[in-house]
Parts: C-alpha cells; structure tokens; sequence
C-alpha cells in the first residue's frame, strides 16, 4: 500500500503543485478543495503521473463539512501525512458559524481536521502533520479569550490566523510523541500567484496579479510548493518537530509560539469552538 497524504486546498496555488509532486513520488494523494472541476483536473494529473489520487471537496467555513472529509479519509487504509494547507483571505468582515471567516477556516478548521484524523495518522506511524502558516505571522495579535475583530482589516485578520497556526502547530508537536507523529509549520514565502486571493477585494486581485509578473517580487508557486514537499517527504526532517521553516530552512518563529501559556489558551478556546474535548491528543 503506497504512503498516503491529505493535502487540503490542493486545487490551486502551492498546495496543487504539492499534490502533483508528492504523487510522482509515488504518494497515494488524497486531494482537498472546494471546486470539483479543479480537483478532479488534479487528480487526472497525478495520475496520469502513474499515481493514485482522489478528490474530496468541502468548504472548510462548515464544521459540519470538516467532520464529513475527515469520516471520509478515515475509510482510508492509511495516513501517513495531512498537510493543512488550505487558507483564505476576505476583504470584508465574515463569520462563519459565528467566529470571523478567515480565523475559522485558516485555523479552526485544520485545528480540527487534525483531531479527528490524529488517531489514523497514529496507526500509520511514522507519520507527519505540516501546517502552512506565514512570515506574516509576526505583526499578527491573538487573545484566545477576545477572538472578535469589531475593526476588521483583511491582513491583520490573515496575520491572527497565521499566528494561530504556528501556536498550533508547536503546541500539536508538544503534545505529541515525536517517534509517532511529527507537526512542524512552514513558511512559504509570498505567492502572488495563487488562489488565496481568490476572495480579496478587486484592488487586492489586481495587485497580487501584477505582482506575479514582476521579476524578483514573492515567491513562485513551484518554489514555494518545494517546501511542503519537503515537510512532507523528506528523510532528513523525519525526526524533526515543534519547528518553523521557511522553504527549507528551519528558522525561529515569533516569540510568542514559545508562550506555553497562550499555546494551551488558545487550544483549548479552539477546541470548545469547534466541540471536542480540550484534552487531547
């Protein structure tokens, strides 16, 4: 039975070219998005490449929609990765189910994805939990017990989420026993040409569009693609957890994801947003 990874928003941008990557390596991808034109389009890629892959869609701003991917992929035989990488950015103020939009899926939804496939990546150890998270993470402000945003700016609100990521992320890996599951979060630079955008204002479209023509500025898909590859499938890393990458480099993140005591506010305040017991894994 091929190694079997879960790469979420792998319709389009990094986590695409990751998919497509990860399975001419011989992975068997299941692959996660909300369009299904895109997602079987990367499944056919795969492949044609001489490797299995199916498509799930779900729409990460339902919980409802989280939980039903993840009793899915627990039909699965095994998972020996979940790459949580899908992400979004709005430029108007949202909720879903209550907690602003671009929290809700950036953070909660992976925060539960995890969950409830934890116990499958076990069975399969050793296995791998990577998360993308963002440099944008440092100028990003959190407090576990205020998640409201009543002045809401689409980039301090990607940047909370992107901070959320990596508190997950390092407090996941604490909790965790390295020689069964690993958790590392991962930078992978700007990438201008992607679908995170995809919901952002028509000004922001613009500019990431021209951006992406601009020799030098951000990061390529394919590069930024490279890291997750890396996470996922590298021997070099396998023992490596609790750590922050940037590409291929680990780096050392914010300050704050070596706050023990916001880690585990955090966690447990998303844990009751999301209904599951805080005291896991």
């Amino acid at each position: 039975m091929p190694r079997t990874v879960l790469v979420t928003g792998a319709t389009s941008g990094i986590g695409r070219v990751a998919a497509e990557r990860l399975g001419e390596r011989g992975w068997r991808v299941l692959v996660h998005g909300r369009n299904r034109e895109r997602g079987e389009r990367v499944v056919d890629a795969i492949e044609s490449a001489g490797s299995e892959a199916v498509f799930h869609r779900a729409d990460f701003a339902d919980v409802d929609a989280v939980r039903n991917l993840a009793a899915t992929v627990r039909e699965e035989p095994r998972l020996d990765a979940l790459v949580n990488n899908a992400a979004l950015s709005v430029n108007e103020y949202r909720e879903a189910e209550g907690v602003e939009l671009t929290l809700a899926v950036n953070h909660l939804a992976p925060y539960l994805l995890t969950h409830e496939l934890l116990p499958l990546l076990r069975e399969s150890a050793p296995a791998r939990v990577v998360v993308t998270a963002s440099g944008v993470h440092f100028r990003g402000e959190i407090d576990p017990e205020n998640l409201s945003m009543p002045d809401y700016d689409a980039l301090d609100a990607y940047a909370r989420s992107k901070l959320a990521n990596v508190l997950f992320a390092v407090e996941l890996a604490s909790r965790l026993d390295p020689a069964a599951v690993t958790a590392n979060a991962y930078h992978p630079g700007f990438v201008p040409d992607t679908g995170l955008y995809r919901d952002s204002s028509l000004p922001v479209r613009l500019a990431t569009r021209l951006a992406s023509l601009v020799p030098g500025v951000g990061t390529s898909t394919a590069a930024g693609a490279d890291g997750l590859v890396y996470l996922t499938d590298a021997d070099d890393v396998a023992d490596v957890t609790g750590a922050y990458f940037a590409r291929r480099e680990r780096e050392e993140p914010d300050s704050r994801a070596h706050d023990t005591g916001l880690r585990e506010r955090l966690w447990d305040v998303s844990a009751d947003l999301v209904g599951v017991d805080p005291d896991w894994p």
